[in-house]
């Protein structure tokens, strides 16, 4: 590896996590924006939108445009979430490079999520991935495992059934899997633990955390997995997203923050931390009066900063 690779991967989910959080519908224009310069800032993999029905997520109408537009950006990997086999199949038809299947460890947050049992997801996970091979689709399929540490609806998600969850939908044969601290109660303890349950199962399957700062332990957590092996991350411009059943919750790990803490540790990611901090006041200023969150922007980057080794 030279001392140009990124070392750590973030995949920037603002465009669909981050806007279906919010009511407001951002024009396509400014969307198509976003896309460039994240991209310009070094962002290498972009989740874009979700396949889902309109009349649901009205913010998200355009994935199918934001896809065709992404996939003209050189070395970009065009990330789409699906929640069903429709969805998956408006996917492959677009071209995106990769989908994102949640699964919710929690039965109560599935339930209320996706309507369905875990284990009927898990099947339908199935269905998808043979759905994907019939087709001649290269799309990979991972598959994120939501409320892996704690869910606002049932209290309590056993780290067993977790790891019980993780081996059926390795068994259903997709490409990686991911786990997500959806409404913020993981500790860095508890992340490192579970990490390293799943990654003896998962090996370098494993491939991705998502954290949540809900109640101010979203970096430690990020760091927490990074010590035990995790190299790609979600993150999100100015914090925003967030889950419907943890209220009042503050958004994702903030991208331009997770950059900034690799980079204060010589750790390279390929991004330009003041494109992404030039970026962010643009993304404010569209979405004037909702609630940002992140700390960099307060402060900027210190003047100490050492290039990345």
């Amino acid at each position: 590896m030279n001392a140009s690779t990124p070392k750590v991967a973030l995949r920037e989910v603002g465009l669909r996590d981050g806007l279906q959080s919010i009511a407001r519908t951002l024009p396509t224009e400014r969307k198509l924006e976003w896309l460039r310069d994240a991209h310009a800032a070094g962002l290498r993999e972009i989740e874009v939108g979700s396949f889902v029905p309109p009349r649901l997520l009205p913010q998200l109408a355009d994935t199918a445009e934001l896809v065709a537009f992404a996939r003209t950006l050189p070395g970009l990997v065009v990330s789409v979430l699906v929640p069903n086999l429709k969805g998956a199949q408006r996917a492959i038809e677009s071209g995106a490079h990769s989908m994102l299947l949640p699964l919710s460890a929690s039965r109560a947050h599935s339930l209320a999520n996706l309507r369905k049992a875990p284990d009927d997801v898990v099947a339908e996970i199935a269905a998808i991935r043979a759905e994907r091979d019939a087709a001649g689709s290269k799309c990979l399929l991972e598959v994120g495992i939501s409320t892996a540490f704690g869910c606002t609806i049932q209290g309590r998600v056993e780290p067993d059934e977790v790891l019980r969850l993780l081996r059926a939908v390795l068994d259903t044969g997709v490409d990686r899997v991911g786990l997500a601290d959806t409404v913020g109660y993981a500790d860095p303890k508890a992340v490192r633990e579970l990490f390293e349950r799943s990654f003896a199962i998962a090996g370098d399957r494993l491939a991705c955390g998502h954290f949540h700062d809900t109640r101010g332990l979203g970096m430690a957590n990020v760091f927490a997995a990074w010590q035990v092996g995790v190299r790609r991350f979600d993150a999100c411009l100015a914090g925003i997203g967030g889950c419907p059943h943890a209220p009042g919750a503050s958004g994702n790990v903030a991208t331009e923050d997770v950059a900034w803490l690799f980079a204060s540790m010589g750790e390279p990611t390929g991004l330009d931390i003041d494109a992404l901090l030039a970026l962010r006041a643009r993304v404010a200023q569209w979405l004037e009066g909702e609630t940002l969150h992140g700390t960099l922007w307060r402060a900027g980057l210190p003047k100490t900063l050492r290039e990345p080794a």
